[in-house]
């Protein structure tokens, strides 16, 4: 199933994740490796130009074969040839450079992890029964702790990734940046908050909007974020548990970057830059339990209020919005060949996202990453953080 273009059938993520293993490393530095089929080089590249032509992904969900019993021979082959080939490959003078690309291949497969569920969500929500992916967790009592202020000196501040751990080129190379004093909020903005700014007539509102974002409200005559449904009784909202009625005290989720920057523009706020989320988490990390793919709910939590520390949800939960456009550091530069083209390119029409979502696989985030999507997506766990000049 492909529900929209940006989404890609569940059968095309397993794939894909397996075509990249074969296409950087064995069919690269394996002379005796012969590829599992040949087509499936146009079938399963992503956006690699330097590979060929490839399926458009707009047509993604009309590749009914090759079935799915078929991918997943594929991908226990790939995985068998790769584990068999590690001792050779360790043995050659190049061993670090592989090593890299085994290390990129592991967590790009992490990213379709996450990928794979918002993913499955949109499509199952196209669902006039609204069907579940899981069983809900045990219910969750409680309220969201009242939002604070916590405020941040000016200064001159280290950003990008540092120390010998995986990260990702755009997350390089690390450099000083001056920043102005700020203050961020103690917590995520929640649903509640969010149906207020709705009641308010926000989405009728034009000046509270940036211009492209005013197009996108009126073309789609859009009135609530993606996922949230009218009852008789109330709002509603699809969750990966199925249709449910809607939690005020959980963070608001599914946003587009139009609606967050609306939202912190109602509020008196504006949304963080994306140096402010990573100086906080260096500074203070996470404030109790962190709410990823690891915890198994697969839907934002209302934030902890007995935990520790003046701020709370900055990793898990829901990606969040900056207004920070995806663009290079200071002095990068993208990697030689095909595989250069996994981040460098799209530093285009882009906002950053930090901190990670209740998708995100366990161990996979860290201060440094940079999400990325174009300010009209919805359909990924993104939300919102206020933030405020000083």
């Amino acid at each position: 199933m492909q529900s929209m273009p940006d989404v890609s059938p569940t059968k095309w993520h397993l794939a894909h994740t397996t075509w990249f293993f074969e296409t950087f490393l064995l069919a690269e530095h394996d002379p005796g490796y012969s590829l599992f089929d040949p087509d499936f080089g146009y079938l399963f590249n992503s956006y690699y130009e330097a590979l060929g032509d490839r399926h458009p992904r707009p047509c993604r969900g009309l590749v009914t074969r090759p079935s799915l019993e078929r991918v997943r021979d594929y991908r226990r082959a790939v995985d068998e040839c790769l584990v068999a080939s590690l001792d050779g490959f360790a043995a050659r003078d190049d061993w670090p450079h592989i090593a890299a690309l085994i290390d990129l291949g592991c967590h790009h497969e992490e990213q379709h992890q996450e990928l794979l569920l918002t993913d499955i969500k949109h499509v199952l929500a196209q669902n006039p029964l609204a069907p579940a992916y899981h069983d809900a967790p045990a219910t969750e009592e409680g309220r969201a702790p009242d939002l604070a202020w916590h405020a941040f000196e000016e200064g001159v501040y280290e950003i990008g990734h540092q120390g010998d751990g995986f990260a990702y080129d755009n997350e390089t190379p690390r450099h000083r940046r001056y920043v102005h004093g700020f203050a961020l909020a103690s917590r995520l903005v929640t649903n509640g908050e969010y149906r207020a700014f709705i009641e308010d007539g926000g989405y009728g509102d034009a000046r509270l909007w940036l211009s492209d974002g005013w197009d996108w409200v009126r073309a789609g005559s859009r009135t609530a974020p993606l996922y949230w449904r009218r009852a008789d009784d109330g709002w509603q909202q699809f969750t990966l548990h199925g249709l449910e009625p809607l939690d005020e005290d959980e963070p608001v989720a599914h946003l587009s970057h139009f609606e967050a920057d609306a939202f912190a523009r109602w509020a008196g706020a504006r949304l963080p830059r994306e140096e402010e989320l990573e100086i906080a988490v260096r500074l203070h990390g996470e404030a109790g339990p962190v709410n990823d793919l690891g915890s198994g709910r697969l839907h934002p939590a209302i934030a902890p209020a007995a935990a520790r520390g003046p701020l709370l949800q900055l990793q898990g939960d829901v990606w969040e919005w900056t207004q920070s456009a995806y663009m290079a550091y200071p002095g990068y530069r993208p990697p030689p060949g095909a595989v250069g083209e996994y981040n460098g390119k799209f530093m285009c029409n882009q906002y950053v996202l930090r901190g990670g979502s209740c998708v995100t696989p366990a161990g996979h985030w860290r201060p440094s990453y940079r999400n990325f999507f174009p300010a009209h997506a919805q359909w990924q766990f993104s939300g919102v953080r206020l933030a405020k000049d000083l």
